[in-house]
């Protein structure tokens, strides 16, 4: 008496049943394949994050561009300086934050994946940088003068 359907293929090997079997290594390869979906949400920078961020970099902008547009006395260029440092905190705390949620630079490889980021894509990153920080240094030196 049997309790259920068998596998009767191994009984009779002429059987032309060739679909949705098993091969000694696997599942055949007519068997459609599965498809991977991630349950977790997308990480992403939340309002909460990106407010003081925001918010701290529009002070500092506007305390550096103030007194370098309007040559305010003396003290004109040691607000714009606190103002060029605030100005980047801010950005330094959103390229933490924006790492910590997975985001990269342009051109350098994603976090954990091995890759060497190309030398000369950091080498523009420097340059840009550098050419931006000489600009703010001789503005505030001219102001002073």
């Amino acid at each position: 008496m049997e309790a259920g359907p068998r596998d009767t293929e191994q009984d009779a090997p002429d059987t032309g049943h060739t679909t949705g079997g098993l091969s000694p290594d696997g599942p055949d390869e007519h068997v459609t394949p599965e498809v991977e979906v991630e349950l977790r949400p997308a990480r992403r920078l939340r309002i909460w994050q990106l407010a003081p961020i925001v918010m701290l970099a529009a002070i500092g902008s506007l305390m550096f561009a103030f007194p370098l547009a309007f040559e305010f006395g003396g003290g004109g260029a040691v607000v714009a300086m606190l103002g060029l440092l605030i100005s980047c905190c801010a950005a330094g705390w959103g390229m933490m934050a924006a790492r910590r949620v997975g985001h990269t630079w342009p051109g350098l490889p994603a976090r954990g994946t091995g890759e060497r980021p190309d030398w000369r894509v950091i080498a523009l990153y420097v340059a840009v940088c550098a050419g931006l920080v000489a600009l703010a240094v001789w503005r505030v030196a001219r102001l002073r003068s």
